[in-house]
């Protein structure tokens, strides 16, 4: 990885877009620290240093926002509505058939499927920005805080209006930034930025691992940490690399003179084939009982005292089990309706191919959903696996529920690092490819 880097260092074109890419980096880490208007920011830091190591409902948001949510910054949502909206629209894909229709269509289509989700992106924003603004003015947004109700010190209508359209315009802002990578950088943009929101959280979530610790001043605590890092980091390269491949013949076809076909391939399908979706997913499902406690009237009723005990509280069995629960029924349900083995069966019959050993049409669209099947199950069980490190990192260093190295966090740095350095090393090969003049 690091040689691919150099090389393409010394390619000045790739040169270029490296550069690039970093400079729009650059600009998006100083975007999530300047604060938005109406906001006192001397009380927000005083609730930051005093709030507990869980930030609560908020923590999936505020890791995607590189910590910008808590802080309450111009891109306080970070690139989340846009992760949102993309998945909304994936799934109506399967539901609507205009959209279909327009995926299909191929490139115009997906150009007006991504205009679609730029729409949805600042309905979101809008909506998550207001909502935002209402938990931050009411002090729900750190608990236990003694100065968290003098956050929002002006709560008229004029100055929420002003801090709900700054939120939703940082958020328009972070989407161009990623289509400025995708278009003149390196790898895809919303992905990156994903990753650098991330990564920023890991020396501060590290460093606190250290400080809590009690062997050796801590280093003990964070020396094992670093260790058990690298070794989830190899695990989940490993079975994100790993596919099933469904060999695939075409037959030769003579059309005039010439002999047309007659190619093998496959068709890889991944173990983990719905990604960090599954996750994502079944964090959010689980956020919207404690969510409706938080803004209830009555915290104290024995439905809201048992969702709180249950579901709030990450490292309650019950919580636990329906965690992985809900991860391993999104993976199914992700994966049924992202790839659909009818289509796959009658395309490939359309231009001659056929798995050997197996007939065209049906047989073959049952064949590649048995396969399928059979391959989401250990990828769902390693997601879920995954996804409870953070949870076994609570009991055993008292980490926050965010740690490091362990569920959503690692799967997107690895994933985005992996297509990347792929993408990096095309490149090169683009430009180093002597061919037949050898």
């Amino acid at each position: 990885m690091l040689t691919a880097f150099a090389r393409a260092f010394k390619t000045p074109d790739l040169r270029k877009k490296l550069l690039f890419t970093l400079a729009i980096i650059v600009v998006y880490r100083i975007g999530t620290h300047i604060p938005i208007p109406g906001v006192d920011y001397s009380a927000v830091q005083v609730c930051i240093d005093q709030a507990s190591t869980n930030t609560g409902l908020f923590g999936l948001v505020n890791m995607f926002s590189g910590g910008a949510l808590l802080q309450i910054t111009i891109f306080a949502l970070g690139i989340m509505p846009y992760i949102t909206a993309s998945i909304i629209l994936q799934l109506l894909t399967v539901v609507i058939p205009r959209l279909e229709a327009l995926k299909k269509e191929g490139q115009a289509g997906t150009a007006k499927i991504t205009q679609y989700t730029r729409y949805l992106t600042v309905a979101l924003a809008i909506l998550q920005g207001t909502g935002l603004v209402a938990t931050a003015r009411s002090g729900a947004l750190f608990q236990g805080c003694q100065v968290s109700s003098q956050i929002v010190p002006d709560q008229s209508i004029f100055t929420t209006i002003t801090m709900v359209i700054t939120m939703t315009a940082g958020t328009a802002v972070v989407m161009w930034l990623g289509e400025l990578i995708t278009d003149r950088g390196i790898g895809n943009g919303m992905s990156i930025l994903m990753f650098i929101s991330i990564a920023a959280t890991f020396p501060s979530a590290l460093w606190a691992i250290k400080q809590q610790g009690n062997l050796a001043g801590g280093w003990i605590e964070f020396g094992t940490v670093i260790a058990v890092g690298l070794v989830m980091v190899g695990l989940v390269v490993f079975v994100e690399q790993a596919q099933r491949r469904i060999p695939v013949q075409y037959a030769k076809r003579m059309i005039g003179r010439r002999s047309y076909g007659g190619t093998s391939t496959y068709i890889p399908l991944k173990v983990n084939q719905a990604g960090v979706i599954p996750v994502i997913f079944a964090s959010s499902l689980l956020y919207i009982p404690a969510l409706i406690v938080q803004f209830s009237n009555n915290q104290e009723s024995g439905w809201a005292t048992w969702v709180t005990k249950n579901l709030a509280d990450t490292g309650a069995p019950v919580h636990v089990a329906l965690y992985f629960f809900l991860i391993v029924f999104f993976a199914f349900f992700y994966v049924a309706i992202s790839f659909n083995p009818e289509e796959v069966a009658d395309n490939m019959k359309k231009y001659g191919g056929f798995i050997p050993g197996i007939r065209a049409g049906r047989p073959t669209a049952e064949y590649l959903s048995y396969v399928l099947n059979r391959i989401t199950w250990p990828g769902s069980l390693y997601l879920g696996l995954i996804a409870l490190v953070p949870t076994m990192a609570l009991a055993g260093f008292g980490a926050n529920q965010n740690f490091p190295f362990g569920g959503t966090s690692i799967l997107i740095i690895v994933g985005v690092g992996l297509e990347t350095v792929k993408q990096i090393e095309s490149q090169l090969q683009q430009r180093n490819y002597e061919g037949f003049l050898r």
